[in-house]
């Protein structure tokens, strides 16, 4: 038994095993990127880059986890949009380990209090959380699972830089509003999670603004209901 599960936990570490067709249901959550190349913090364009520190898993119902279906995810746990869907700024890109290289994030959504039509305007002006999407789907690795880089930050006086400890804060804060039952949109989710404890790298090495991460990832699967 324990050789067993050996050779099989090697076998979910060769990229080719997971080149999955889009119809085709996952066999993993996710694949770890760096065992591709890939890392799990973004380029945030600034020599740093930000903690893809929470992942929705490719066991998460189908329609979850394609465009339409995270914005509407998100609006049940308290992201929309952002104001007036105005990007100020840079996209910033990440390398998913699935031999897409660098690609640009599919989506950012920011924490919209209650008020899925205008509330992340006032995120913008006071500060509050944020994510960024990014779609693991290359050759290598066509999971589909999404990986967010996700964070606190402060108002527009402080240029919306990032919050003390606001990886941490922002994934946990994410997670507490995500587990459980939430709907929005005549659609309803369960959400539950896993803690992945050194996941990443711990500490400050390459994390933008120089702001320590604890090196967990959270896994969030998150099925529709109705």
């Amino acid at each position: 038994m324990k050789y067993s599960f050996a050779i099989a936990s090697a076998l979910l570490l060769i990229p080719s095993t997971l080149a999955l067709a889009p119809s085709k249901r996952a066999i993993i959550p996710f694949f770890n990127p760096v065992l591709g190349g890939g890392s799990w913090l973004d380029n945030a364009g600034s020599g740093g880059g930000e903690p893809l520190n929470v992942v929705i898993s490719a066991f998460s119902s189908a329609a979850v986890l394609t465009d339409d279906g995270i914005l509407n995810y998100a609006r049940a746990i308290g992201f929309s949009n952002e104001c007036f869907n105005i990007h100020l700024g840079d996209p910033q890109s990440a390398n998913l380990g699935d031999g897409h290289g660098a690609v640009n994030q599919t989506i950012e959504l920011r924490q919209d209090f209650g008020d899925a039509a205008l509330g992340t305007c006032l995120e913008s002006l006071i500060g509050g959380n944020h994510f960024r999407v990014y779609r693991q789907n290359g050759p290598l690795a066509n999971t589909g699972a999404l990986f967010l880089a996700v964070s606190k930050e402060e108002n527009v006086t402080e240029n919306h830089t990032i919050s003390p400890d606001g990886y941490d804060v922002g994934r946990d804060s994410l997670v507490a509003a995500a587990v459980g039952q939430t709907s929005f949109g005549g659609v309803d989710y369960t959400t539950t999670s896993q803690t992945l404890l050194n996941e990443m790298p711990a500490g400050a090495t390459g994390v933008n603004h120089g702001i320590a991460v604890d090196g967990t990832v959270v896994l969030l699967t998150v099925t529709i209901t109705s």
